[in-house]
């Protein structure tokens, strides 16, 4: 494992930045409190980055490691090499990197949105590794609806193939068409980036940039849209242009049925907190609602973890960034609670 760029301990409200070597480039990151503290990994949701977590992490405890990374494509991290389209288990792996560079062989997770289904995946695929889980407008997993694939969490994902079906649902032929097309949709998406001729960046001034940001994601605040703002786009003569990687526009995942996703859940080691915005994308009152999956996970985590907390608070899906002090509180009784597992570094 090719080494890191060392760190050391912030003080006086400083933020440590780090790159971690991959075949491709870099994973980037950013890291508060002490190094030799219990550590949190923090992973942020689709075309976000780790700024999301910046409100948040100076309420929380101070005595403990936290990681805040670019997914592959976002923010600071480099893009994935030509003709390697984005898929949900590359972020898994990135997980994987990341801990294995930093030889953390047990810790926390912490993900928002896309960020707690990479969370919730690792989870049951390394399960061993995961002491608590903290998923933060998210259920862990997003199976996709019958006939249709849509990316996990995403409320501005677009959709791949057919509208939602009919209450009784699809037949079993129109189903795998429904799957056929929206991997055929994906392969000439991707296919159509690289044809056209590469295009410079466009130059936006940071006012049109913020003001894309906030027309693209409506649950964020005009501040919270500068934060992330900060690492997802850069300075160039005569403005700014984004970081983020085209090709992450096209959420190319293998959709899990429910019934995976509970069967999946119960190998979940760890203790989970879930907190859930009253006014976030699992509102009843959303289009983006997700009625069909919500009750039965719920229930599956209560039946299948001993330790499972769901928190409802007030709120909208970017909570932690707008209103951090509303789940600040929740986190840390959850992270302070056991003190007894500690991480094996």
């Amino acid at each position: 494992m090719p080494s890191l760029l060392k760190w050391s301990l912030p003080v006086a409200g400083i933020v440590s930045e780090l790159k971690f070597p991959v075949p491709w480039g870099h994973i980037a990151a950013k890291a508060w409190g002490s190094p030799q503290g219990h550590p949190v990994l923090c992973l942020h949701g689709w075309l976000d980055n780790a700024n999301t977590f910046n409100r948040l992490i100076p309420l929380l405890p101070k005595d403990y490691c936290y990681m805040a990374v670019d997914f592959g494509g976002h923010g600071l991290s480099s893009h994935r090499p030509a003709g390697f389209p984005y898929h949900f288990l590359d972020y898994v792996s990135e997980v994987r990197r990341v801990t294995a560079a930093l030889k953390w062989s047990r810790f926390t997770l912490m993900g928002h949105s896309l960020g707690g289904s990479v969370a919730g995946m690792f989870s049951c695929i390394f399960p061993e590794m995961v002491d608590k889980l903290i998923l933060v407008e998210s259920y862990g997993f997003f199976p996709a609806p019958q006939g249709q694939e849509k990316g996990p969490g995403l409320g501005r994902q677009k959709k791949l193939n057919s509208p939602l079906p009919s209450r009784d649902g699809p037949s079993k032929s129109e189903e795998s068409d429904a799957w056929l097309d929206s991997k055929r949709k994906v392969i000439e998406s991707i296919l159509s980036l690289e044809e056209n001729k590469p295009q410079p960046p466009k130059v936006r001034s940071p006012q049109e940039a913020l003001q894309r940001l906030l027309q693209a994601n409506s649950h964020l605040t005009e501040e919270s849209g500068r934060i992330l703002l900060q690492r997802g786009a850069t300075e160039v003569p005569g403005g700014l242009v984004y970081n983020r990687d085209l090709r992450a526009l096209t959420h190319n995942q293998d959709p899990l049925t429910l019934e995976q996703c509970v069967s999946f859940l119960s190998k979940i080691q760890a203790s989970v907190l879930m907190i859930i915005a009253q006014d976030g994308i699992f509102n009843s009152e959303s289009e983006n609602v997700a009625g069909y999956f919500v009750k039965p996970l719920q229930e599956a985590f209560q039946s299948n973890l001993k330790h499972f907390q769901l928190a409802e608070v007030t709120g909208n899906h970017f909570v932690h960034l707008n209103e951090p002090e509303v789940v600040a509180g929740l986190i840390n009784i959850f992270l302070k609670r056991d003190e007894s597992s500690k991480a094996r570094l």
